[in-house]
């Protein structure tokens, strides 16, 4: 037997466990039943009762240890700090917070026309109340990994702040670009075939 463990703040603790059976519950299945449970081997020209492994993964387990390992509390240079939900950008519930800068002078109203134009290609909400800065410390407590903030400036030339949720950074990127570069970053398929591209190099 083998246990899967994930070290949690309050220990280490199992996550799945793994059982070699060898033989012994096909044999007894077929013992019982009278169903032969044998496999011929065409290659040795032999039969045999086939091992199997028992393995116990637990839907709960795996969702803690996911949201203990994300959960940070970090210090910041100036002296302040900020509690960020570092989720893999696919599994993160709202994938995109459109954030007016103010609350008045259009910006809503651009800020919900971005909204309308990304919403149905991954979870995006808009949020208006307080300070841009409280506003951001909430989407990075619930693991909300790109925040497009509306400004002035996004009515003269169609531009917005994209600023990344792990690093904080910030960066001025046109509007009708938002959806390729977060959906590349969000999407299930995109990582899959990122995943496959990694593999090949191997």
């Amino acid at each position: 037997a083998t246990d899967i463990e994930f070290k949690m703040p309050f220990g280490f603790k199992e996550v799945e466990g793994i059982h070699s059976r060898t033989n012994y519950d096909l044999s007894q299945h077929e013992k019982f039943s009278g169903t032969k449970m044998r496999y011929f081997d065409p290659d040795t020209n032999e039969s045999y009762v086939p091992y199997d492994v028992e393995t116990s993964i637990g839907v709960d387990r795996m969702f803690l240890s996911v949201m203990c390992h994300a959960y940070k509390e970090e210090k910041l240079e100036n002296g302040t700090s900020r509690v960020v939900l570092s989720l893999p950008e696919p599994l993160a519930p709202i994938k995109c917070a459109v954030l007016p800068l103010v609350n008045k002078d259009g910006l809503p109203e651009k800020a919900q026309e971005i909204v309308d134009s990304l919403k149905f290609h991954f979870t995006t909400h808009i949020e208006a109340k307080d300070s841009i800065g409280k506003r951001y410390r909430r989407q990075d407590a619930i693991g909300t990994p790109f925040c497009v903030t509306v400004d002035g400036q996004t009515l003269e030339d169609n531009t917005v702040t994209l600023r990344f949720r792990d690093s904080m950074e910030q960066e001025r990127v046109a509007v009708d670009k938002l959806r390729e570069i977060i959906e590349d970053r969000v999407s299930i398929t995109s990582v899959l075939k990122k995943l496959n591209e990694a593999i090949k190099k191997f």
